[in-house]
């Protein structure tokens, strides 16, 4: 028997990360290189990378470009979401979700017990999911009803 998914099993382990100091048009770049939306700010601990902060793509655009702002002088720390909610390895998948509804995001770091950064979950890892489920019910389904014709006299 499966055992239930944990935020853990879905998440993206590789992630791309910046600093907090990291000028802002070198993070654009950056995403773009890496093909990403997001990146996770970490601080760097004894421990490891702890998740401080998240900058998307949309943060930048609605941030600085749509406001006409001079990109050159700013930091990622200047624009990022800071303090972000994270999600633990171990958390289940509906815990990941209700943590994603409550603060309004798309994507969560997920952190080990010590807080460092694992992975990153987002609403596309559940949607590819919930996309394969939907297609094994779709082909029980299928195999259910060629099984009652094959039955039929």
């Amino acid at each position: 028997m499966n055992h239930a998914l944990s935020a853990g099993d879905l998440c993206t382990r590789f992630v791309v990360i910046a600093h907090r100091d990291l000028p802002l048009h070198d993070a654009a770049r950056l995403m773009r290189i890496q093909h990403v939306g997001c990146l996770v700010v970490v601080d760097e601990t004894p421990a490891g990378r702890v998740p401080a902060g998240l900058l998307t793509d949309r943060d930048i655009v609605t941030s600085v470009v749509a406001p006409a702002m001079d990109v050159r002088p700013l930091r990622v720390e200047d624009v990022m979401h800071g303090d972000p909610a994270v999600v633990r390895e171990s958390d289940s998948l509906l815990d990941a979700l209700n943590a994603m509804r409550r603060v309004g995001a798309r994507r969560l770091p997920v952190v080990d017990t010590r807080g460092v950064l694992q992975g990153l979950l987002a609403v596309d890892d559940i949607i590819d999911l919930i996309g394969e489920e939907v297609g094994l019910l779709v082909q029980v389904l299928a195999s259910t009803r060629r099984e009652e014709h094959r039955r039929r006299p």
